[in-house]
């Protein structure tokens, strides 16, 4: 009993390592391009929005921007880890190699989330570091900071092993990708306050979970957000619960890995 509860959590945490290192090992695309992309955000839609767009009283827009853009690339590549390593494995037919070993769907979870998360806070905080020297920022409220970006993290970490676990290929995970991520990500007032749309367009935006990741990430910063962080604690948080429901439940069931 106890030699196999070892092998298990070894093996739990062979399998982070290895994902760890599957996107360390390739630093250049997964975590410099991203912070190079946002860097290109920041200038552009600076430069042509920074007139334009209403934001709190006493927050610049570029102050405004930089932690939308730090959250914004947090959830994306949370998303493209866990989505593309999951997909990689089945294109290449390595899974087999873990359905063979004691490891249980906790494990497989607890590891494909895990380095997706990592992943994200790792991307996120580059941005962080590159687009704070364009903006005074402040630390209003540093636990909201680190609780949205975690929680967003295992999200889209969730979102992304779905998609990995339903997609055969890379063509159908960009699917997901292009037509569920990408829109809930720039809708979700990365660039903007809601409060700057028409009343149709901030109703709409209040059923968009990104924005509440999103808004509540930016309150630990200014003490300042659209709606109020417990609120969006509490929707981001119930969101969380559900989709890493049903990411364990395919896990579960081996659902496309097994057959």
């Amino acid at each position: 009993m106890n030699t196999t509860m070892t092998h298990t959590r070894n093996g739990w945490q062979s399998l982070f390592y290895k994902e760890i290192w599957r996107f360390w090992k390739v630093f250049g695309q997964t975590v410099t391009a991203p912070v190079l992309t946002s860097v290109m955000y920041l200038l552009i839609f600076n430069h042509v929005l920074a007139d334009h767009v209403k934001v709190y009283d006493t927050v610049s827009y570029t102050a405004f921007l930089v932690p939308g853009l730090v959250m914004m690339s947090v959830l994306q590549n949370a998303f493209a880890n866990s989505s593309s390593s999951m997909v990689q494995s089945k294109m290449m037919g390595n899974l087999v190699f873990l359905l063979v070993t004691p490891l249980d769907h906790w494990d497989w979870f607890f590891a494909y989330v895990g380095a997706a998360v990592v992943r994200g806070l790792c991307v996120g905080f580059g941005v962080f570091i590159v687009t704070i020297w364009f903006a005074e920022l402040h630390f209003a409220a540093p636990l909201w900071i680190a609780l949205f970006a975690l929680m967003g993290a295992a999200l889209l970490g969730c979102l992304g092993l779905i998609a990995g676990l339903w997609a055969d290929k890379f063509d159908q995970m960009s699917v997901f990708q292009n037509f569920l991520i990408m829109p809930l990500t720039f809708l979700s007032g990365v660039f903007y306050s809601i409060h700057s749309l028409p009343t149709f367009w901030q109703n709409l935006s209040r059923f968009n979970p990104f924005f509440y990741m999103i808004d509540g990430f930016r309150y630990g910063f200014f003490g300042k957000s659209d709606v109020e962080p417990w609120l969006s604690f509490g929707i981001v948080f119930t969101t969380l619960a559900i989709v890493s429901t049903i990411a364990v439940h395919l896990l579960r069931i081996g659902y496309k890995i097994r057959s």
